[in-house]
């Protein structure tokens, strides 16, 4: 019996001495810096990659439709020859690695999200020597409340807040996105952050690519996009940006720097009639 106390008296005290750092702790966050972002005319972007992919792939440029022009709210472009020119940013913002210039649209639209992307006469591997680095898309749905980092190439600012919440509908004008992301107040992005990607804070990994926000409080304007939910009902909130989700496009990259618009699982608007 004394032997059993002795045992039982043992265990508390090895229990007790557990330090409270053993509890399960958060996990830990990705350095988010300029890495693989680009500036463009008026707007930014970013060299992006699917999660498989060759080095000797033509690199891919994402950013927003709207900076490839206004386009139709139900139109839809696909390899479109293009020369358009983009400035590699340096990690720490304060630099250039060089211009990176396109061969092709090879895909964009403002129907159903905002995201256009160009393939550039680079490769992957031809921007790693350069100095830079593809940033990987995420192929899942991001998650409400995580960290996010909104990283524009044209200001050379990065945007601190988290995923407030997902839009039924967005609605600017004469279009309309499906699923937008919403940001809390801190990302408070203006013009020129358009086509900025949107960061995983944990995971480094782009989830979404930025588009819009609310600027004078207006009801569904162009630059004051307000919110639709599933019965009709319309929300405005003044400040508050937005982004549309990245994740849907993952599955139409099936490599060589092209779109593949009937790959299972791809999430883009087609063309009409297509």
């Amino acid at each position: 019996m004394r032997h059993l106390v002795a045992v039982l008296a043992a265990l508390v005290l090895s229990v007790s001495a557990v330090p409270a750092s053993a509890a399960p702790s958060a996990p830990p966050r990705t350095e988010v810096d300029f890495t693989g972002t680009v500036s463009l005319s008026g707007c930014s972007g970013a060299v992006v990659r699917p999660p498989s992919y060759q080095l000797s792939d033509p690199a891919l440029v994402m950013t927003n439709g709207h900076c490839v022009r206004f386009m139709e709210p139900d139109e839809v472009m696909v390899d479109v020859p293009s020369d358009r020119k983009f400035t590699l940013i340096a990690a720490d913002g304060a630099g250039n690695l060089g211009t990176l210039r396109a061969s092709a649209l090879v895909y964009a639209t403002m129907s159903r999200t905002d995201l256009a992307l160009y393939r550039l006469g680079t490769t992957y591997g031809e921007v790693e020597a350069m100095g830079g680095r593809a940033l990987e898309l995420s192929p899942e749905r991001p998650g409400d409340g995580i960290g996010i980092r909104v990283v524009s190439g044209y200001w050379r600012h990065i945007y601190q807040c988290e995923v407030d919440g997902y839009v039924h509908e967005l609605r600017e004008g004469r279009w309309t996105w499906k699923g937008s992301m919403r940001y809390t107040e801190a990302c408070r992005t203006k013009g020129g952050t358009s086509g900025s990607p949107v960061v995983d804070a944990t995971t480094g990994k782009v989830v979404a690519i930025n588009n819009t926000g609310n600027e004078d409080g207006e009801r569904c304007t162009d630059n004051n996009p307000c919110e639709v939910d599933e019965q009709g009902n319309v929300t405005v909130r003044r400040g508050i940006g937005y982004g549309q989700q990245t994740h849907l496009a993952v599955a139409c990259l099936t490599g060589r720097g092209r779109v593949d618009l009937t790959a299972p699982g791809c999430g883009l608007p087609r063309p009409a009639g297509s």
